[in-house]
């Protein structure tokens, strides 16, 4: 089964995915977002991320993607992730790792401030 395509802004998203992306991306977003069309044929810029149950397309602009950095007290001057902040997030994606989910939700459920593209 494949994974849903979320496209979202990076303020939507949980802080437990947030998280994960600081994770994903420790040295700062600046170098790595994306630029292509969307569905109306303008261009965007984002930032890729894969969680395990979702493709997410976090839309930002390079101004943006540098803000969040410069604002973010996870985030050192030189726009490193801090040590006790990012052991801190790995100590909660480890305990995120042993929830057992019992609730099997439909995705249009979950989606709701969420636009889902086909990319």
């Amino acid at each position: 089964m494949s994974k849903p395509r979320v496209m979202t802004s990076y303020f939507k998203l949980d802080s437990a995915i947030q998280q994960q992306i600081k994770l994903a991306y420790p040295r700062g977003f600046e170098k790595f977002l994306i630029r292509f069309k969307n569905h109306k044929k303008k261009f965007v810029c984002a930032l890729p991320y894969e969680a395990e149950d979702k493709h997410y397309m976090v839309k930002m602009t390079l101004e943006e993607a540098n803000k969040i950095i410069l604002e973010d007290e996870a985030y050192n001057e030189s726009g490193i992730l801090k040590t006790n902040f990012k052991e801190a997030y790995e100590a909660n994606k480890s305990d995120q790792d042993e929830v057992v989910d019992i609730v099997d939700l439909d995705i249009d459920e979950v989606e709701l401030a969420e636009e889902v593209v086909e990319v």
